[in-house]
């Protein structure tokens, strides 16, 4: 059982941004941007290519939904879902990452080196 799973049923705390019938929000323990948000599903789904696709919409209002009472939908936001080991998913649980609060950088979009390539 992930730690996401312990989240959804309220066996760990954790800092609640949004809850509702269907979805779960809440601060990420290891903020990446000022406002760094984890939406997960009540329903476990190991990832996007996992979720039905009911879940997601909900998951998808939820995400709309914190934009709102966060303010972040008023400058923008960044909405990352990682799938799979390559793709960078850490915790095998379907989960968004709303980030914002400042203007981002997409170091794949710009000239600075990538800090991932090898030499």
């Amino acid at each position: 059982m992930t730690v996401f799973h312990k989240i959804a049923k309220g066996e760990i705390p954790c800092n609640k941004v949004y809850e509702d019938e269907f979805t779960l929000a809440f601060h990420d323990i290891n903020p990446k941007a000022p406002i760094h948000i984890l939406v997960i599903p009540k329903l476990f789904a190991t990832d996007l290519q996992d979720v039905d696709d009911n879940t997601l919409a909900h998951m998808h209002k939820a995400v709309k939904e914190v934009a709102r009472l966060t303010g972040l939908d008023k400058n923008g936001y960044r909405l990352i879902s990682n799938v799979g080991k390559d793709g960078g998913q850490e915790v095998p649980y379907i989960h968004f990452h709303i980030l914002g609060g400042k203007k981002l950088k997409w170091p794949h979009l710009t000239d600075e080196p990538d800090p991932h390539k090898s030499l």
